[in-house]
């Protein structure tokens, strides 16, 4: 059995990470924290939990931890991640940390994003943990940087027109939109119910943090620099993400030719799901699961392609996408713990 401590455990990340780790065949719980409910029952804190996850969260202590654990979660904010991640690599232990501190390759950009490293030389041991594009890189991984939600609706939306040099990036145009869950547990008046309820709203906009993540990883499957217009918006629901990507065609494709190479590039890639033409992505359909719905749309009188994707952002988009990364670094089936339909309606 894979011991695994989740840090963290409190937030909205945290209990996806227990629910969908408690029914893995190959996993034992060993450990979870919360500065925040230390001493309390993770099911006094998540009801859901209840007669499920019979667990107390304690204070984090790092070599503790680090002593039991094979794998560790580091479901923290970032800076606080850096903090505590060398510890556990030091202590042995595979972590996959859900955090930004270690996504982006380029200690400078992180900076102008973010706040000054603590640790910039694990960013070249970090592997970004998108499976279906760094699957082989991930199996052999001690320390694996989980995507974040937008990333990862885009990268998939658009890699293989990338791949193939089928649009020109520089029409490129990402326009998402987000549950409030993305926000977190902790309150903050932006989310409370009075304030998404019954609005929509565009945010960050021209400077979400998740920009630079977006633009490595597209520029990495291009081979060449990519900048994208990223707008992302607030719906007043509680998960999912749709992202809508429209960008100018190189050339001319008909739409079947155009699934059959997306089913090609993402040939054994089970969390991938491609409906088919006139059948578009809903985020109604893969509400709990760890699927990645994706349309497409040729517009002739446009001359434009647009690339559409669904995901639940608290499981694709961080806990479920985390529980596959340790499955590859752990050298298990891919898809272990992660046997869940999506909930419907």
């Amino acid at each position: 059995m894979i011991k695994v401590a989740v840090i963290g455990a409190s937030g909205y990340t945290g209990v996806e990470l227990l629910r969908l780790l408690v029914n893995h065949p190959e996993v034992e719980l060993c450990a979870i924290t919360s500065r925040q409910y230390a001493g309390e029952n993770i099911a006094t804190v998540f009801p859901s939990l209840g007669g499920i996850v019979d667990m107390v969260c304690e204070e984090l202590d790092v070599a503790r931890i680090g002593a039991v654990a094979d794998v560790v979660f580091t479901a923290l904010p970032h800076k606080s991640a850096m903090e505590v991640v060398p510890g556990f690599l030091a202590a042995g232990c595979k972590v996959v940390d859900l955090s930004a501190d270690y996504r982006l390759r380029d200690v400078a950009v992180y900076e102008q994003w973010y706040q000054q490293h603590a640790n910039p030389y694990l960013l070249e041991q970090a592997v970004y943990g998108l499976p279906e594009l760094y699957r082989e890189q991930i199996k052999g991984a001690q320390l694996v940087a989980n995507p974040g939600c937008y990333p990862t609706s885009a990268a998939v939306a658009l890699a293989p027109l990338l791949h193939h040099k089928l649009i020109d990036h520089r029409s490129l145009i990402i326009d998402s939109k987000s549950a409030a869950s993305g926000a977190g547990r902790a309150a903050k008046t932006s989310s409370l119910f009075c304030e998404v309820n019954e609005g929509f709203k565009a945010y960050g906009v021209a400077n979400h943090r998740h920009t630079p993540e977006i633009e490595q990883t597209l520029s990495e499957v291009a081979g060449e620099k990519v900048i994208v217009n990223f707008t992302p918006h607030l719906l007043p629901i509680n998960r999912g993400i749709l992202t809508t990507c429209y960008a100018n065609m190189a050339g001319t494709i008909p739409l079947d030719e155009l699934y059959a190479l997306y089913r090609d590039f993402y040939a054994g890639c089970q969390f991938v799901r491609l409906p088919g033409a006139g059948q578009l992505p809903n985020v109604a359909c893969v509400r709990g699961s760890n699927y990645v719905d994706v349309g497409l749309v040729t517009d002739e009188r446009t001359g434009r392609i647009i690339a559409i994707s669904a995901i639940d952002n608290l499981v694709k988009g961080a806990a479920g996408q985390a529980v596959q990364n340790m499955n590859l670094m752990c050298a298990v089936a891919e898809n272990s713990g992660l046997h869940v339909v999506p909930c419907c309606p």
